[in-house]
C-alpha cells in the first residue's frame, strides 16, 4: 500500500514537471534567432552598391582577367525623389570588380539609359520640368535629380553613361539639357549592336 502511494506521488511530481518544462522550451523556440549584422563593403563607388564580402563562394571575378560589359539600364523606381534601383545594382557591379581586386584598367562597363530610365540622365531643372509634365503631385519648386551624384561617381569610376538621342527626340529634350556625365548618341537599337561587335557582353537591369 505504501509503495502504491509512493509510485502514485512520483507520478504526481513528473506531471508537474513536465507541464512545467515545455511550456519553457516552447517558449525558448518562439524566440526569433538573434540576426548576425551584414557588412557590406564600398571599395570603389562609396554609399552606393554595397557589396557583402563572401571570399568562401564560388564564381569570384579573375583579376587577370578583361572583362567587357554593355549593361542597358531598363528598370525604374516608384519614387522620383529616390536613386533608380537599376542604377544601385549598376554600382554594385562595380564595387564587385573592385572586391575582387579587379584592376580598374581591366574593367570596360558601358551602361545605356535607356526608355524611362533615360530621364536619370536629366539635368535639375530639365528633371523637374519632365516630373511636373508626367505627375503634377511631383512639380515640386527646386526639385533635384536624384540620380545625378551616383551617376558622377559612376563616370568618375571609368563607367560610360550613354543616352539615346530618339529617345530624347521623341520626348521633347534638348541635348543642353542632359548631365554633361552622359553621352548621347544616335540610337538605343545600335548601341548594344555596335559595342557586341565589341566583344562586350549584355547585361540588362
Amino acid at each position: 500500500m505504501m509503495m502504491n502511494k509512493r509510485m502514485g506521488l512520483g507520478m504526481v511530481v513528473c506531471v508537474l514537471l513536465v507541464a512545467l518544462v515545455l511550456p519553457l522550451q516552447a517558449a525558448e523556440h518562439a524566440r526569433p534567432a538573434a540576426k548576425s549584422k551584414v557588412t557590406w563593403v564600398h571599395p570603389v563607388i562609396a554609399n552606393y552598391g554595397g557589396v557583402h564580402p563572401r571570399p568562401d563562394v564560388d564564381m569570384q571575378p579573375d583579376p587577370g582577367a578583361d572583362y567587357k560589359v554593355f549593361v542597358d539600364v531598363l528598370s525604374t523606381g516608384k519614387d522620383p525623389t529616390k536613386v533608380l534601383g537599376s542604377l544601385q545594382r549598376l554600382a554594385r557591379l562595380v564595387n564587385l570588380m573592385g572586391y575582387a581586386k579587379v584592376p580598374p584598367g581591366h574593367v570596360h562597363i558601358v551602361a545605356l539609359l535607356d526608355e524611362k530610365a533615360g530621364m536619370a540622365a536629366l539635368t535639375d531643372t530639365a528633371y523637374a520640368r519632365m516630373m511636373a509634365k508626367y505627375d503634377p503631385r511631383h512639380a515640386k519648386k527646386g526639385m533635384k535629380n536624384p540620380n545625378l551624384p551616383l551617376l558622377h561617381a559612376l563616370k568618375k569610376a571609368g563607367v560610360k553613361l550613354m543616352i539615346c538621342s530618339q529617345a530624347m527626340a521623341g520626348g521633347g529634350i534638348k541635348d543642353s539639357e542632359i548631365d554633361p556625365s552622359v553621352t548621347i548618341t544616335l540610337s538605343a537599337l545600335t548601341d548594344p549592336v555596335i559595342y557586341g561587335h565589341r566583344g562586350y557582353t549584355y547585361m540588362q537591369l
